[in-house]
């Protein structure tokens, strides 16, 4: 009977150190992980600010020219941009080209009400602009001109960092991927959303992260990439 529990509680020790090591290294894992993401945005983030004027004018007019003449782009009735910054490329001359077919332009805008999440509002050149809480512009809070996520054609999106299987990894605060989380959800293919970055941006991998959502392309200065 000794025998039988001795062996018993060394099978549980044996068990428990197996657990504790499991969720140990899974820290440990989850930690490094977030710890050279962060580091990977950093270098990112530098590597895009220390393009000059020229260099990001440059780079606008050949996002222009890869994305104006798409069908998806040409047929889209709602569309989201965004207000570069940071050295973001600049999707400006796209936003211009489409007000001017007279498609409906949308700006992001922090949920008044779930500051985790963003809405969508109509804007028009020469609207109001304010700075939210992060810095960064947003169109003024205006009845009647807000939309959802889920009724736009085509969001353009910001990145950090993308690959060539169209991961991407963004500022780290999650708004996109929350805002989005629809899609992984209910499976949706719609808005299609594209990822709009720097080739120098791109790196040969990245980890997706259970809550990422999927781009449905990337397109930067040189290429186009689709999963």
């Amino acid at each position: 009977m000794y025998r039988w529990r001795h062996h018993l509680n060394l099978g549980f020790r044996t068990i428990l150190i197996a657990v504790l090591w499991v969720t140990s290294n899974f820290r440990l894992s989850h930690a490094m992980n977030a710890q050279s993401r962060s580091s990977l945005r950093k270098s990112l983030r530098q590597a895009r600010r220390q393009l000059s004027l020229s260099q990001q004018a440059q780079a606008a007019m050949q996002l222009y020219h890869s994305i104006s003449g798409q069908r998806y782009f040409r047929k889209a009735k709602r569309i989201a941009f965004y207000l570069a910054s940071d050295g973001e490329i600049d999707p400006s001359l796209l936003l211009a080209a489409a007000e001017a077919r007279g498609q409906h332009c949308y700006l992001p805008l922090i949920h008044p009400f779930r500051p985790d999440r963003m809405l969508f509002l109509r804007y028009r050149q020469g609207d109001l602009l304010l700075r939210h809480r992060w810095g960064m512009w947003q169109p003024a809070l205006r009845r009647g001109a807000l939309l959802h996520a889920r009724a736009l054609d085509i969001a353009f999106v910001p990145l950090v960092g993308f690959d060539s299987a169209c991961s991407r990894l963004g500022m780290g605060k999650g708004f996109y991927d929350r805002t989005f989380s629809f899609r992984t959800r209910a499976g949706r293919r719609s808005p299609k959303l594209i990822g709009l970055a720097h080739e120098c941006q791109r790196v040969e991998s990245l980890e997706n992260q259970a809550w990422d959502v999927q781009m449905d392309k990337i397109v930067s200065d040189w290429a186009t990439y689709q999963p």
